[in-house]
Protein backbone atom coordinates (compact mmCIF):
# COMPACT_ATOMS: atom_id res chain seq x y z
CA UNK A 1 0.00 0.00 0.00
CA UNK A 2 1.45 3.17 -1.11
CA UNK A 3 1.92 6.20 1.68
CA UNK A 4 3.07 9.59 1.45
CA UNK A 5 2.97 13.37 2.83
CA UNK A 6 0.59 15.32 2.54
CA UNK A 7 1.55 18.35 -0.22
CA UNK A 8 -1.47 20.49 0.28
CA UNK A 9 -4.97 20.11 1.37
CA UNK A 10 -7.79 22.93 0.98
CA UNK A 11 -10.71 22.11 3.07
CA UNK A 12 -12.97 24.92 1.37
CA UNK A 13 -12.26 23.50 -1.89
CA UNK A 14 -12.29 19.88 -0.78
CA UNK A 15 -9.05 18.29 -2.05
CA UNK A 16 -5.68 18.33 -2.22
CA UNK A 17 -2.28 16.29 -3.00
CA UNK A 18 -0.14 13.98 -1.59
CA UNK A 19 3.52 13.35 -2.91
CA UNK A 20 3.75 9.76 -2.69
CA UNK A 21 7.11 8.48 -1.22
CA UNK A 22 7.35 7.19 -4.62
CA UNK A 23 7.84 10.90 -5.93
CA UNK A 24 4.32 11.36 -7.77
CA UNK A 25 1.58 13.45 -6.94
CA UNK A 26 -1.66 12.14 -5.95
CA UNK A 27 -4.70 13.96 -5.71
CA UNK A 28 -6.83 13.37 -2.51
CA UNK A 29 -10.84 14.32 -2.93
CA UNK A 30 -12.89 15.04 0.50
CA UNK A 31 -14.16 11.51 -0.16
CA UNK A 32 -11.21 9.74 0.70
CA UNK A 33 -10.33 10.95 4.25
CA UNK A 34 -10.88 9.38 7.08
CA UNK A 35 -14.16 8.81 8.39
CA UNK A 36 -14.74 12.21 10.75
CA UNK A 37 -11.66 14.03 8.94
CA UNK A 38 -12.34 17.02 7.50
CA UNK A 39 -9.18 18.08 6.64
CA UNK A 40 -5.11 17.30 6.11
CA UNK A 41 -2.51 18.75 7.37
CA UNK A 42 0.73 19.47 5.40
CA UNK A 43 3.46 17.42 5.88
CA UNK A 44 1.41 14.41 7.67
CA UNK A 45 2.26 11.03 7.16
CA UNK A 46 -0.54 9.22 5.18
CA UNK A 47 -1.82 5.51 3.26
CA UNK A 48 -3.65 5.14 0.71
CA UNK A 49 -4.76 2.86 -2.28
CA UNK A 50 -4.96 4.49 -5.58
CA UNK A 51 -6.97 4.53 -8.62
CA UNK A 52 -6.53 5.98 -12.14
CA UNK A 53 -8.82 8.54 -12.70
CA UNK A 54 -9.81 11.12 -15.65
CA UNK A 55 -6.57 13.30 -14.82
CA UNK A 56 -3.97 10.72 -12.87
CA UNK A 57 -3.99 9.11 -10.00
CA UNK A 58 -6.55 9.56 -7.45
CA UNK A 59 -6.37 8.63 -3.78
CA UNK A 60 -9.19 6.09 -2.25
CA UNK A 61 -9.48 4.97 1.67
CA UNK A 62 -6.63 7.49 2.95
CA UNK A 63 -4.80 6.16 6.54
CA UNK A 64 -3.40 9.13 8.90
CA UNK A 65 -0.02 7.51 9.79
CA UNK A 66 1.64 9.82 11.51
CA UNK A 67 -0.14 13.88 12.02
CA UNK A 68 2.06 17.13 10.87
CA UNK A 69 4.25 18.08 13.38
CA UNK A 70 2.82 21.65 14.90
CA UNK A 71 4.33 24.47 16.85
CA UNK A 72 1.42 25.81 17.31
CA UNK A 73 0.28 26.14 21.43
CA UNK A 74 -3.79 27.08 20.48
CA UNK A 75 -3.68 30.35 21.69
CA UNK A 76 -6.72 32.35 20.80
CA UNK A 77 -6.80 36.15 19.89
CA UNK A 78 -7.43 37.39 23.36
CA UNK A 79 -3.45 35.75 24.10
CA UNK A 80 -1.94 37.41 20.89
CA UNK A 81 0.50 40.33 21.49
CA UNK A 82 -0.04 43.39 20.23
CA UNK A 83 1.54 43.80 17.15
CA UNK A 84 3.67 46.95 18.47
CA UNK A 85 5.23 43.74 20.64
CA UNK A 86 5.45 41.81 17.89
CA UNK A 87 7.68 44.45 15.68
CA UNK A 88 10.80 43.65 18.26
CA UNK A 89 10.20 39.86 18.67
CA UNK A 90 10.14 39.47 14.91
CA UNK A 91 13.09 42.33 14.19
CA UNK A 92 14.82 39.54 16.80
CA UNK A 93 14.04 36.37 15.10
CA UNK A 94 15.29 37.78 12.32
CA UNK A 95 18.76 38.55 13.26
CA UNK A 96 19.08 35.47 15.19
CA UNK A 97 18.45 33.35 11.45
CA UNK A 98 20.22 36.01 10.04
CA UNK A 99 23.23 34.61 12.56
CA UNK A 100 22.37 31.25 11.90
CA UNK A 101 22.33 31.50 7.85
CA UNK A 102 26.07 32.81 8.23
CA UNK A 103 26.83 30.11 10.22
CA UNK A 104 25.39 27.87 8.26
CA UNK A 105 27.02 29.03 5.33
CA UNK A 106 29.98 28.41 6.74
CA UNK A 107 29.45 25.01 7.36
CA UNK A 108 28.60 25.40 11.17
CA UNK A 109 25.57 24.58 13.10
CA UNK A 110 25.06 27.37 15.64
CA UNK A 111 25.94 26.41 18.64
CA UNK A 112 23.32 24.78 21.47
CA UNK A 113 22.73 28.24 23.40
CA UNK A 114 22.17 30.45 19.85
CA UNK A 115 20.32 27.29 18.32
CA UNK A 116 18.04 26.91 21.74
CA UNK A 117 17.32 30.61 21.45
CA UNK A 118 16.13 30.36 17.64
CA UNK A 119 13.67 27.39 18.39
CA UNK A 120 12.00 29.33 21.33
CA UNK A 121 11.87 32.14 18.93
CA UNK A 122 10.29 30.62 16.35
CA UNK A 123 7.59 28.80 17.86
CA UNK A 124 6.74 32.08 19.81
CA UNK A 125 5.91 33.91 16.57
CA UNK A 126 4.04 31.02 14.94
CA UNK A 127 2.01 30.61 18.39
CA UNK A 128 1.78 34.65 17.89
CA UNK A 129 0.52 34.58 13.69
CA UNK A 130 -1.56 31.01 14.63
CA UNK A 131 -3.23 32.49 17.73
CA UNK A 132 -6.96 32.91 16.61
CA UNK A 133 -6.76 30.45 13.53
Amino acid sequence: MPTGKVRFYDEDKGFGFVSSDEGDDVFVPRSALPAGETTLKRGAKVEFDIVAGKRGDQALHVRLLDPAPSVSRGLTLRDRKPAEEMVVVVEDLITLLDNASNSLRRGHYPDRTHGSAMAKALRAVADQFEAGN
